[in-house]
């Protein structure tokens, strides 16, 4: 038997199994401390000693290369007879910039101001409140307001880790006809551009807290729609901006509390014209016992920001308490939906 259950289509006993999701944070880990080292950066001049990686990453050079060694048992490097150590494509992949930014979505949710609150992750299980608010002493978003770099990662690892949602968004709901998109908590107009730009006809709002949308001018900039975006800074649990055909709330109502996402809604509601569309872009649950990644993505909820993933019959509720009636749910070509919703 293979000492990687990745390595091997042999059935795993179910104890087997049990433990290696009990030890998958070590694997967590040793990621986060390759990203943390820049060592794919570093690997990109070709094939190194790890004393010569230790000189420049600061680092212990025994123990250096008996992580590097662990790296090529996860498949990131491979090490030649020569003690040299290179990057294979799926090291690549963790470069500063490389596509699909898994560099920060790892320097994010395998941090140590992350796996905080997963320590406390039973403490949610029982209280019902988010362990990482316990952890950092406040909500992960007033956190975050105070810690700019961190703030700026969490922002590419949302572009990460949703990666192929804006695309597939964009491609399954009919957007035409639409003058005005408001994207509602819209970071850096990930999601907004890749629409705007499959709709031409279309001006777009982007609205967030003044601290996440200040990374936004470069991504609209070089998608090239600056003279189609608006960027307005402000908080949806305030207000959100008139004059919208859709407004746009992409994984924003799973972060809240039911009292929290009806203001949120609620402010949707007031800023709507009758022919107005709230589109929530969330991973809708399935009934059952059938898999989805949303229902790993609640146990985040859960022990994050406090807030949960939904069942199509838990939307429609929470749509109708806020005055809203669910239309109709859209599927696309990946784990998120379309909630459609009009006014009641």
């Amino acid at each position: 038997m293979s000492d990687n259950p990745a390595m091997t289509s042999d059935p795993l006993p179910p104890h087997v199994q049990l433990v290696y999701m009990g030890t998958a944070h070590w694997v967590s880990h040793i990621l986060y401390v390759a990203a943390k080292l820049n060592l794919a950066d570093h690997l990109t001049k070709g094939p190194t000693r790890a004393d010569e990686l230790a000189s420049t990453t600061n680092t212990h050079a025994p123990s250096l290369g008996r992580f590097l060694r662990t790296l090529a048992h996860l498949g990131l490097v491979t090490e030649d007879g020569a003690g040299r150590f290179a990057l294979t494509r799926l090291g690549e992949a963790l470069k500063t910039g490389a596509t699909g930014a898994a560099r920060a979505a790892i320097l994010t949710l395998a941090s140590p101001w992350m796996t905080g609150g997963w320590e406390r992750l039973l403490e949610s299980v029982q209280t019902g409140k988010p362990g990482l608010e316990g952890a950092l002493g406040m909500p992960i978003f007033d956190w975050l307001a105070k810690h700019p770099e961190e703030a700026s990662l969490f922002s590419e690892t949302m572009v990460s880790f949703h990666g192929a949602e804006p695309d597939a968004v964009a491609a399954a709901y009919d957007f035409s006809g639409m003058k005005t998109i408001v994207d509602v908590g819209g970071a850096t107009g990930n999601l907004l551009t890749t629409i705007l730009g499959k709709y031409a006809g279309a001006q777009g709002i982007l609205y967030d807290l003044p601290h996440v949308v200040r990374d936004a001018p470069h991504l609209i900039q070089a998608r090239g729609l600056a003279n189609r975006v608006t960027i307005v800074a402000g908080s949806f649990f305030e207000r959100v901006p008139e004059g919208g055909d859709a407004y746009l709330l992409s994984h924003i109502i799973h972060d809240w509390s039911e009292e929290q996402c009806l203001t949120i809604l609620g402010h949707c509601r007031r800023a709507m014209s009758p022919t107005s569309r709230v589109l929530l872009i969330e991973m809708v649950l399935p009934a059952g016992n059938a898999p989805h990644p949303g229902k790993m993505l609640d146990m985040m909820m859960l022990v994050g920001p406090g807030g949960q993933e939904r069942t199509e019959p838990e939307y429609r509720t929470l749509l109708s308490k806020a005055g809203l009636r669910l239309t109709r749910v859209v599927p696309t070509n990946s784990a998120v939906s379309v909630v459609e919703a009009m006014i009641a």
